[in-house]
């Protein structure tokens, strides 16, 4: 494919973006060719930060594959580690304490708004505008304060464990929580003030990358990039998991089908975000934070599938079982794949200045894609 698109016809040309990091927010090779300056096509070479993954997952015990996922969607490792401790979970038939639902759906919630405050800020950065990743940074490190004082990391987390979580929660973490919510509520409407009603950032998202809802299913999106589409995804919704089904919040969709329909998807997420944590920060239970398991977990043998709504869609986990300690296959279906899938369709007829608000909108974390 590659060997395809080098091979550029008369009056077109074929350029490099990546894989150095700050051009494509990871290890990504772009080909892209050119007529002028519109994009004529656009292939996405991928493996630079490959590190085997799911092949590793298969060598280690049911306790400790969790934790991979972490390095995957790095930005999402709380809801990557809910995801496989559901799945054990699942095959276990382990009942999970009450309490450690609470806490796992708020560091959920709190992963997902950290997260796209780190897009937010970069998303504006690609375009132009340096401020909004430092007002955006503003309130992000009051939530990896969180993080850290909870279970020791800041962007790679390894807490939930399978029945429940790790340890309990610090003895400031609901203050802490709701100061970060009364803080966050402050300096939200900031967000749009800068960023979403600036003409000359509208001008650069509005019709720009569509994606119609037929080809967002097609291409199998999912998350905000689907959603901006107008295609109900959100599993919190389509197939309820841990404490989801009993909370109320919606579930944003935008029908623009542009860039700016899956920006304005993040940015209101952020809010349901924290309209989700405000319904069970003062409500979690007393009792145990983790089931007793024992100290080697055997999964029977069978398939187990579970999969949760990361900050970027949907993650899959497929575990395939033995009867032994380890799992014999491992399988990851990441939202970041899928969505990178559907680049190439986005971007033709574009100008290769449309590229960068293009692919920001996707929000990608190439070892996500990198498996």
């Amino acid at each position: 494919m590659i060997e395809e698109i080098t091979t550029a016809k008369e009056g077109e040309m074929v350029i490099n973006i990546g894989p150095q990091h700050p051009s494509t927010h990871g290890v990504l090779h772009l080909l892209i060719t050119l007529d002028g300056e519109t994009i004529k096509k656009l292939e996405p070479n991928l493996g630079y930060i490959h590190r085997s993954i799911e092949k590793m997952c298969e060598s280690l015990s049911y306790r400790q594959f969790i934790y991979s996922t972490s390095r995957m969607d790095y930005l999402s490792a709380h809801i990557n580690n809910h995801a496989c401790a559901m799945a054990v979970e699942k095959a276990m038939e382990i009942e999970v304490p009450e309490r450690a639902e609470y806490i796992r759906v708020i560091l959920d919630e709190l992963t997902r708004i950290a997260s796209h405050q780190l897009w937010w800020g970069a998303m504006a950065m690609d375009l132009g505008a340096l401020s909004p990743f430092f007002y955006a940074f503003r309130e992000r490190e009051v939530i990896t304060d969180i993080m850290e004082e909870t279970c020791g990391a800041r962007l790679t987390m390894n807490y939930m464990v399978p029945g429940g979580v790790m340890t309990d929660i610090h003895p400031n973490f609901v203050k802490h929580v709701k100061d970060f919510i009364v803080q966050f509520k402050s300096k939200i409407d900031e967000y749009d003030t800068l960023v979403t009603d600036n003409i000359i950032f509208q001008n650069r998202m509005k019709n720009v990358g569509l994606l119609s809802a037929e080809d967002a299913i097609s291409y199998g999106t999912s998350g905000p990039t689907a959603r901006g589409s107008g295609v109900s995804c959100d599993i919190r919704k389509t197939h309820p998991y841990s404490l989801y089904s009993k909370l109320q919040f919606e579930e944003v969709i935008e029908t623009g089908c542009d860039s700016f329909s899956r920006y304005l998807v993040r940015v209101k997420e952020m809010k349901q975000s924290v309209k989700i944590i405000e319904q069970l920060i003062d409500n979690i239970p007393e009792g145990d934070f983790v089931a007793k398991t024992k100290a080697v977990i055997k999964l029977p043998k069978g398939e187990f599938y579970s999969r949760a709504e990361t900050a970027r869609g949907e993650l899959g986990v497929y575990i395939v079982s033995e009867g032994g300690t380890t799992p014999y296959r491992i399988k990851f279906r990441s939202p970041g794949f899928s969505n990178l899938s559907a680049l190439n369709h986005m971007v033709k007829g574009y100008k290769i200045g449309d590229l960068v608000a293009i692919m920001g909108t996707l929000d990608l974390v190439i070892p996500d894609i990198d498996r």
